[in-house]
């Protein structure tokens, strides 16, 4: 039986919504894209989230995100690239360990570990952590609590700060406001 959510459930799901929103907005545009991200944006409840959704609006384009986060553009936009170990195939292997572990199939053109999958990621977490609380099972809420925590510092620490000081002086509201969005999530959420 699901109960009606409580304060925390209900911050829970602001918290996916927000992942998610900061997750579209590394991904490439188009005109589903645009309607997730107006609609998110409403929900976000987050000033610089909203902000970046309202930028990402009227900048965005899919040209202007190849130019910036394809082969050799000034923004590196997977986790490997911040990894200074040349184990490709074991930090692939971890990630979608991850992914699998918890029935996570992001539908997506991009690698497992792109800034945008793994923040779809964490909204899938913060998801299920709200649902298994919502069912009164605390268990199952740890659990997601605690996968979530675990990947934010063994994996978007990796690319938050890096990534968020390479958007900086682009010249685009949205991409600097949504990389400082996501040092501060990754900073909030890791300690």
């Amino acid at each position: 039986m699901i109960t009606i959510p409580d304060a925390d459930t209900r911050q829970l799901l602001q918290d996916a919504a927000q992942w998610r929103l900061l997750g579209l907005l590394f991904e490439c545009p188009n005109e589903d894209w645009r309607r997730n991200v107006a609609a998110l944006a409403e929900e976000a409840a987050d000033p610089l989230l909203q902000s970046a959704a309202r930028h990402a609006l009227e900048e965005a384009s899919e040209g202007l995100y190849h130019s910036i986060f394809g082969p050799g553009g000034p923004a590196a936009p997977r986790e490997v690239s911040y990894s200074d170990s040349l184990q490709l195939g074991r930090l692939m292997y971890e990630v979608t360990a991850c992914y699998r572990a918890f029935g996570f199939k992001p539908v997506t053109v991009e690698a497992p570990d792109h800034v945008s999958v793994e923040a779809g990621f964490l909204a899938y977490l913060r998801m299920k952590e709200a649902y298994a609380r919502a069912r009164s099972n605390p268990e199952q809420a740890a659990v997601a609590m605690e996968a979530a925590r675990t990947f934010i510092l063994e994996h978007l620490s990796l690319i938050a700060e890096p990534l968020a000081a390479s958007l900086e002086g682009l010249g685009l509201a949205y991409l600097k406001e949504a990389g400082r969005a996501l040092v501060a999530r990754v900073s909030a959420r890791g300690e």
